[in-house]
């Protein structure tokens, strides 16, 4: 077994998690280091002297680091040459190499102080807003095509030439994925066994910030949704003459998240007023869940013991602070949204601590059963009825 595993394995929870902790922050350390090391390098032509007519062929041959980490080491350097509080980000983990990668063409001597500052501790995702808000895209053109059927590949024979790699489809805007239908054999012809043919998965739908408030959206429907889509804007033309697309989908998706609302939380403009819940009800309210949904925003409201809360959005549940089975009702200062596997822990949590309580329970039951149970010999001892053991007791869980 390996000697840091074996090491991992002997800490308790709380040292296994500062461990984690600091190997973290000593990583980030040594990370700004190497950047400013490669900076200097580079400026020196250091690695020219070494033979390698790069820093990229440099980082990967002499230092042994992966493709994708010499380019963002790379980067990383070149812009901390000219703004070298990078490094200072970097070393403290306020922002991460991949932020760097993405803000480094854009910052300039008047914007980047502001810039990072405005990273500290930003996803992927929110970096790139902060770049569209610093260069502004114009907003996409909306494109409609058909995309070609991806190339099946089928097992190669020894008569056969190598199947050619399939293409991986470009999707504008908008575009239908057909689905073909294979062509008859010809009438006589010999039938000849074919393997399988394997198509390629439909890339997921992707969005990148263009400028604030503006995205792009780029993926792929089909047929079906394509028909809908302009039966949509011949409907719509009294309030939408151009057709815009984006119009159409702002409204549909206005019309979907009300739907949802309804049927999962009994939203409604005109609520009936509550007839109450019983004392003992497990049943959640409608108001009591629509409550609870907008206040912690959709998303899981678990909170760790550093003070981070959870960012899940999918797979969302109704949580009891207080446990149903404890008498906790489902009222909103008693109810928060959980994700499913935060809920699964929490319970998980409190059946280990139960169970705790439980066998002490048990301990002191058996040892108060024995005691009254055990009569009294000449010597002062005593023992159990018929020399054996004493009877147990029902615990509390199903009393």
């Amino acid at each position: 077994m390996n000697t840091h595993i074996d090491t991992a394995r002997t800490l308790t929870d709380d040292a296994l998690l500062d461990g984690a902790k600091s190997l973290a922050a000593r990583a980030r350390g040594a990370t700004a280091e190497l950047i400013a090391h490669l900076a200097e390098v580079e400026t020196r032509n250091l690695h020219v002297r070494c033979g390698y007519g790069s820093m990229f062929t440099y980082c990967c041959g002499a230092l042994g680091l992966s493709e994708s980490e010499a380019y963002s080491r790379i980067e990383a350097a070149r812009a901390a040459r000219r703004f070298p509080v990078l490094l200072d980000h970097l070393a403290k983990g306020s922002i991460t190499l991949t932020a760097v990668k993405i803000l480094a063409p854009h910052l300039t001597d008047a914007n980047h102080v502001e810039a990072l500052e405005s990273a500290r501790g930003q996803s992927k995702a929110e970096v790139e807003k902060i770049v569209a808000r610093l260069s502004p895209a114009p907003d996409a053109p909306v494109t409609i095509r058909k995309v070609p059927a991806p190339r099946g590949t089928a097992a190669a024979s020894p008569s056969s030439t190598p199947p050619v790699a399939p293409q991986e489809p470009s999707a504008g805007l908008f575009a239908v994925l057909p689905s073909p239908a294979e062509p008859p054999p010809p009438t006589g012809a010999p039938s000849t066994p074919t393997a399988p043919i394997v198509r390629a998965e439909t890339p997921r739908a992707q969005v990148n910030a263009l400028s604030p408030d503006r995205y792009k959206l780029q993926l792929t429907i089909d047929g079906d949704t394509l028909e809908m889509l302009r039966l949509a804007q011949d409907m719509s033309r009294h309030t939408n003459p151009s057709g815009d697309e984006s119009q159409i989908i702002k409204a549909a998706m206005t019309l979907l998240v009300d739907h949802l609302a309804k049927s999962k939380f009994a939203a409604t403009d005109n609520p009936r007023p509550s007839t109450g819940v019983a004392a003992d009800s497990r049943h959640v309210p409608a108001e009591v869940k629509r409550e609870v949904y907008v206040r912690d925003r959709g998303r899981c409201a678990f909170v760790g013991k550093d003070g981070h809360r959870c960012a899940e959005r999918g797979f969302i549940e109704f949580h009891h602070v207080r446990p149903y089975a404890e008498g906790g009702p489902p009222t909103v200062d008693n109810i928060e949204l959980r994700c499913r596997r935060h809920n699964l822990y929490e319970w998980e949590l409190r059946s280990t601590e139960v169970r705790k309580i439980e066998e002490e329970w048990l301990r002191r039951q058996f040892a108060a059963v024995g005691a009254r149970s055990r009569p009294r010999t000449r010597s002062g001892t005593s023992t159990p009825p018929g020399g054996g053991q004493a009877g147990a007791t029902v615990p509390p869980s199903s009393l």
